[in-house]
């Protein structure tokens, strides 16, 4: 699959997590019983996404190729407060008031009323305020891992009916309506929106996601440097120049992704997981 590469922050991120993983105890997401505080969290919904070929904001060669998406399987909500609760419980490395500075900048899970007091926000909504370091633990203690950008998009262009609806302006009217909203409000609940071709709920609508190669996304949208990809030869990344740029939606995500920081977060910036296709388990739900 052609992919964005990540750079030298990314790689030095990789390293840092490991650190702390191996430091750790191993072990999948799980339900706390030592409090009684805390709720048996559903195992995780996947769903396939067949993949293909994807005409990205984000040309695979910085003019104009398609990229290629093989097929993988997307986490079909983000993750919720409740389930990231219950993470913090059983991996408490990643609690507010453990996390090294080098993992999260000051302001992680700020809107919390302690370490493990999530209070006053909704179980159901999504968790927000968290680094991409702790979105990247979260994933692999699920067994998965984040989407890569062009997996979200690929994701992302579906509509209820079809699988790319980037060419229907009321769908295109719909989903853009979300970032009229102010910045402020936080995200309601979660899969209250009707569900994409794939199963998939709220990539659009309810809050910004991280990608795991979110810091090889840097862009340049001066048509003049067409041609020369000097910004991809000085990031050694998929810097490239944007295509489809009637799709604000998905290239104000991408403009937000690109200025990001590892460590750092934001009141409407959460994530969901996926996985490959050859390590999940034959289930029902994830034909």
């Amino acid at each position: 699959m052609a992919t964005p590469r990540g750079s030298l922050l990314r790689g030095l991120g990789s390293a840092a997590v490991l650190l702390v993983q191996l430091l750790a105890p191993a072990g999948a997401v799980a339900a706390a019983a030592d409090d009684g505080a805390l709720s048996a969290t559903p195992a995780a919904s996947y769903r396939k996404v067949p993949g293909g070929s994807l005409r990205s904001v984000l040309p695979a060669d910085g003019v104009d190729a398609p990229a290629t998406v093989a097929p993988f399987l997307l986490r079909t909500t983000p993750v919720s407060v409740e389930e990231f609760r219950n993470f913090l419980a059983s991996h408490p490395e990643w609690q507010r008031g453990q996390i090294p500075g080098l993992f999260a900048a000051p302001g992680y899970l700020a809107a919390w009323q302690g370490d493990m007091d999530s209070n006053p926000l909704q179980a159901n909504s999504p968790v927000t305020q968290v680094s991409w370091y702790a979105a990247r633990a979260f994933c692999e203690a699920e067994g998965g891992r984040l989407p890569r950008w062009y997996e979200w998009e690929f994701a992302a262009a579906a509509s209820a009916t079809r699988a790319d609806a980037r060419e229907d302006d009321e769908w295109l009217l719909k989903i853009l309506s979300w970032y009229e909203r102010p910045g402020n409000v936080r995200p309601g609940a979660i899969g209250m929106d009707e569900a994409n071709l794939y199963g998939i709920h709220n990539l659009h609508g309810l809050i910004w996601e991280w990608v795991d190669d979110f810091s090889g996304l840097f862009v340049n949208a001066d048509s003049r440097a067409k041609g020369e990809q000097k910004t991809m030869e000085f990031c050694g990344g998929a810097a490239v120049s944007l295509a489809d740029r009637r799709n604000y939606a998905i290239l104000m995500r991408l403009a937000l992704l690109a200025a990001m920081e590892s460590k750092q977060h934001g009141a409407n910036m959460g994530f969901r997981c996926a996985r490959d296709v050859e390590s999940q388990p034959q289930t029902a739900d994830a034909q």
